[in-house]
């Protein structure tokens, strides 16, 4: 005799996966956190149902449930539990193990057998024949009559019980209990499908042999089913000479099959198979009927759950696309690109170049990918190679051992293995000597490195990001990069774009860095004159971000009114915002020449006096001297008085 060990295993819906002990005593099972087993499954009630378990027997006892706990497809209130059974509670299965070797319970396996063709002697059913499904098309009144009643019930059942799972497995399993109980089968299986020939997901069941034993289905007639869209009955499988052939079919001694299409439209969704071999209850056209109306109903059940599926997935996309997390300022579409990238690349472990000029942001791309990865917790280590005297750069890079040179007085761990576990960030990877290349490319490879005086190989697990503003390729031709290493970086490759191809981020890339010099400067900030956004609208931004940054700066600190003007901005941007197409050279030649003119006027009345001529113009003094320079004023500059001087 089997020794006993009483458990309960997850096969579909939240719980799916489960394997839990009955001990002795008393086991509840529902949606709160305070229950032995629980899932924040909405279907389920917060206390739903009880095991209790003793001297080798458990039964089971609904505790009022709302949506109500099933056995084997069967509403119950109490009973005793069998090795096997399948529990239905909201959107999950469990399924029921009494003895210590079914460990191979997860699901009877499905075996197709290949049958010679069937001749046409099963009983068809289509769709729109059904008079459960289409009455009034048919213009036939259902004779009233125990087993109509009974039927009628029965999917009234179905509706109700599948329709608001959304979990796959769950719903195979639930519909598989729910079937059990309008038609007297004794194996059952719900196929599904991408095509007729290739099935994708299958639950199948033996009542009479429990779990673990496969589920024999004959290809031929779920084929012929699919094929020709029609359900069919055989009646008597051992006198069809076809199905006759079929070994297991035989051994088991299967009388009755029945096989009905899973149709949604034009799309073939999979199929229900069952068969029986009670010499005393055959498939009749009624099991067919009933049977046809139940696939009508879970077809569009479990094309709710693809559909389901499918928005639930989409949803995740645009949350982690919304959610990714970076320093990041812009929304052109050249940003999104890269944002899109991030999110696309950071949960992988993929080796990363990152190219673009100087001061684009590729290091806060590289934080982003590793900020939004599953090392996030992990180290995230930058090294400049170009900032490193070559000398110096192995040391840093993969360290050494105590004595390796002069002055070595003790190991010491290189950045290498300082981010084991995170992400190594390698900025100006051109710049990297040939010797250290051949290293790097090790690292790459074997995934392991020795400090620099060290005989021992280290193993690592790191994730290898490197930037450069240099083409590589121009460089492996020069020779001055391998190639070998520039083919084990290039394996996912984004161009982060030059400031001048997104200039619609001009504007709140400029704010966001005047509120940040506010900040950094324990200043005021100061907004952005619609004049000096020109200017830095026209500019080419041969430094791109890191010059804008720097340029707000200094405006917001040499700046002596209430908003940032063009003449607080660099002399090259202001130049830039003086000097744009030839269409209008001359309106901005005649403002430049208006501003001499005025300058001129304010300088003659206040009879040189520069500070007094600024008052005039409504202008700080520093303002005016440099507005004075850049109009390139020299004579009026030599010209001028300094306050108190006559």
């Amino acid at each position: 005799m089997a020794e006993s060990n009483p458990r309960l295993v997850g096969i579909g819906g939240p719980l799916k996966g489960t394997a839990f002990s009955l001990p002795s005593g008393e086991v509840t099972i529902g949606r709160d956190s305070s229950n032995h087993l629980w899932a924040p499954d909405p279907a389920l009630s917060r206390r739903h149902c009880l095991l209790v378990a003793s001297d080798d027997q458990v039964s089971i006892r609904d505790l009022g449930s709302r949506n109500g706990t099933l056995v084997n497809g069967v509403p119950i209130e109490q009973q005793q539990m069998r090795h096997g059974d399948q529990i239905y509670i909201g959107d999950s299965v469990l399924i029921f193990l009494l003895h210590a070797d079914g460990e191979h319970f997860a699901r009877n396996p499905v075996e197709f057998q290949d049958t010679a063709a069937i001749d046409a002697s099963p009983l068809l059913l289509r769709p729109e024949d059904s008079f459960y499904l289409q009455p009034q098309k048919m213009g036939v009144s259902l004779p009233a009559s125990e087993r109509r009643a009974r039927d009628l019930n029965s999917l009234l059942k179905v509706a109700t019980g599948i329709g608001g799972i959304r979990d796959q497995d769950s719903l195979q399993w639930q519909l598989l209990g729910f079937i059990f109980d309008v038609v007297p089968a004794e194996r059952g299986a719900v196929l599904l499908c991408d095509t007729p020939e290739e099935f994708t997901s299958t639950a199948a069941w033996d009542r009479i042999r429990g779990p673990g034993h496969p589920v024999r289905v004959s290809r031929t007639v779920v084929q012929r089913a699919l094929e020709e869209r029609v359900g069919l009955v055989v009646s008597d499988v051992l006198g069809n000479e076809a199905l006759r052939q079929v070994k297991t079919l035989f051994e088991l001694k299967v009388r009755s099959l029945l096989c009905v299409p899973l149709l949604v439209a034009d799309r073939v969704l999979g199929a229900i198979y069952l068969d029986s071999t009670s010499p005393t209850v055959q498939f009749d056209v009624d099991h067919l009927q009933v049977m046809t109306a139940v696939a009508g109903i879970a077809s569009l059940a479990f094309d709710n759950v693809r559909h389901w599926e499918k928005l639930r997935q989409e949803n995740q996309a645009l949350r982690a696309e919304i959610e990714v997390e970076h320093n990041m300022v812009g929304g052109s579409p050249a940003m999104r690109k890269v944002f899109d990238f991030i999110r696309r690349v950071a949960p992988t472990d993929s080796t990363v170049l990152i190219e673009g000029q100087s001061g684009t942001g590729k290091e806060l791309v590289a934080r982003a990918l590793h900020r939004n990865s599953s090392r996030a917790e992990q180290p995230f280590v930058a090294i400049n190679c170009a900032a490193i005297a070559e000398t110096l750069l192995e040391s840093e890079l993969f360290g050494h051992e105590k004595g390796a040179f002069t002055g070595a007085a003790a190991q010491k761990k290189g950045k290498v293995e300082v981010a084991e576990g995170g992400t190594l960030f390698l900025d100006e990877i051109g710049e990297l000597a040939s010797g250290l290349q051949a290293k790097l490319l090790r690292v790459l490879q074997e995934r392991e490195f020795e400090r620099l005086g060290g005989t021992k190989p280290i193993k690592l697990n790191i994730r290898l990001i490197a930037a450069t503003n240099r083409s590589l390729p121009e460089a492996v031709k020069a020779g001055t990069f391998r190639n070998d290493l520039y083919y084990r970086l290039n394996v996912v490759t984004l161009n982060v774009p030059a400031l001048r191809e997104r200039r619609e981020d001009i504007s709140v890339l400029a704010d966001h860095f005047a509120a940040k010099a506010s900040r950094k400067c324990g200043m005021r900030a100061k907004p952005l004159s619609s004049e000096a956004l020109a200017c830095l609208m026209n500019y080419d931004w041969p430094g791109n971000v890191r010059e804008l940054e720097n340029a707000l700066e200094r405006a917001l600190v040499l700046g002596s009114t209430d908003s940032i003007l063009p003449d607080d901005l660099p002399e090259a941007v202001l130049e830039a915002g003086s000097t744009t197409t030839t269409s209008t050279d001359k309106y901005h030649g005649n403002i430049k020449e208006t501003k001499k003119q005025l300058i001129l006027q304010a300088l003659q009345q206040a009879k040189g006096n520069y500070i007094e001529a600024a008052k005039a113009l409504g202008m700080h003094p520093n303002s005016l001297l440099r507005l004075i320079r850049n109009l390139d004023l020299k004579a009026v500059k030599a010209g001028m008085q300094e306050p108190g001087r006559e």
